[in-house]
């Protein structure tokens, strides 16, 4: 095996909470809309693209004003992590600490630029933790941004981990097998491997 790659939220750790607060601030100090982000809400957002979370959260907007707001919640998200870290998921830490003496560990995630590096330094995983890519950079699929991953890190037997229906649709795409994590924020009916905690890896 080269390696595994690793989505981020719903797998690794949850963010839900900072997340909401950092956008809710984002909205409130640079809009004039009438609209509070809830958890609830977020947790359908999770896993899809800047864009399609700019689309779904601001619909009645012009899309400049969209894609202008949406990346000051983004980048009012990276900042209020830095104090105001995710909560890992029981395991993690330790099952990354295992998996990494025995092979090479990734992650590949639809989130902006600067979300990953601020969850491997706030949670200690980045020392674990070979190589990243996430949609920021890409601006592709997230099927894509695997097989791109992939290409750069020359990795052919690999298998990704996540919570969502679009992850498992990405590893279709990328052509790798997909294991499910249950505890998420999504569901996968149809997933072929499972895991009920990160442990079981």
């Amino acid at each position: 095996m080269d390696g595994i790659i690793f989505d981020v939220d719903g797998t690794l750790w949850d963010s839900t909470d900072s997340v909401v607060e950092s956008w809710n601030m984002a909205i409130r100090e640079n809009s004039d809309l009438d609209f509070i982000v809830t958890n609830e809400f977020l947790s359908t957002l999770f896993g899809k693209t800047m864009d399609d979370i700019c689309n779904l959260l601001f619909p009645t907007l012009e899309k400049e004003e969209r894609l202008r707001l949406g990346a000051l919640c983004f980048e009012y998200e990276n900042k209020h992590l830095e104090t105001r870290p995710g909560t890992l998921y029981p395991g993690v830490r330790e099952t990354f600490e295992r998996l990494s003496k025995k092979t090479r560990l990734y992650i590949v995630s639809n989130c902006q630029c600067g979300y990953i590096e601020v969850m491997l330094k706030t949670t200690g995983l980045g020392k674990y933790v070979t190589d990243t890519l996430c949609f920021g950079q890409t601006q592709t699929s997230k099927g894509r941004t695997i097989r791109t991953l992939m290409e750069k890190n020359g990795l052919k037997d690999v298998f990704y981990v996540g919570d969502t229906q679009g992850d498992a649709d990405a590893c279709k795409e990328a052509q790798i097998p997909f294991v499910f994590a249950t505890y998420g924020f999504g569901n996968v009916p149809d997933a072929k491997w499972s895991i009920d905690s990160v442990t079981e890896l």
